[in-house]
């Protein structure tokens, strides 16, 4: 607790007052309150890093059981660099969404692991499903830009991101 000395300057009638100031001095001493929540209509935008998605047929496992609920998290730079260094990309660089998507899926139904492996034994439907939902999740709202035509001046939208997945 912070004491005033009884001769400062414009204080000395602050060292008498009631017991009023002793709670606002105890209140100092204790922890700020947490911070309220933001006035409505400005909520906090959260950054979600792992989403939900559902396999349009579904991975079946070696025991014959169909796996379609998964979680896929949203891919760093790392994901996208180390399979480059995979001898079986840079033997066919189609594999390289094989291997990123077997990095970046966390959960698959109720399998333990998911890895390559699982993906690589996936429908062709469902690993087209998911190349798109990885463009999706990992190029929210950077991937078009806003144009204008030069000859007519009408606004439109471009394409930026890459055609093949880990391609940006």
């Amino acid at each position: 607790m912070r004491r005033t000395a009884v001769g400062a300057p414009g204080r000395g009638t602050a060292a008498a007052a009631p017991p009023a100031p002793r709670a606002a001095a105890a209140g100092a001493e204790s922890p700020p309150p947490p911070p309220s929540p933001p006035p409505a209509g400005t909520a906090l935008r959260e950054l979600r890093t792992e989403f939900p998605f559902q396999l349009p047929r579904g991975y079946v496992d070696e025991a014959g059981t169909v796996h379609r609920d998964g979680v896929m998290r949203l891919s760093t730079a790392r994901d996208e660099l180390v399979p480059l260094r995979d001898v079986r990309v840079q033997e066919n660089p189609a594999y390289l969404s094989v291997v990123l998507l077997g990095r970046v899926i966390t959960r698959l139904g109720t399998l333990a692991t998911v890895h390559d492996g699982t993906v690589e034994n996936m429908f062709a439907s469902d690993l087209a499903f998911l190349q798109d939902f990885y463009r999706q999740i990992n190029a929210e709202g950077h991937t078009r830009a806003a144009v204008e035509c030069p000859h007519c001046s009408e606004p439109f939208e471009v394409e930026l991101g890459g055609s093949r997945l880990g391609e940006s």
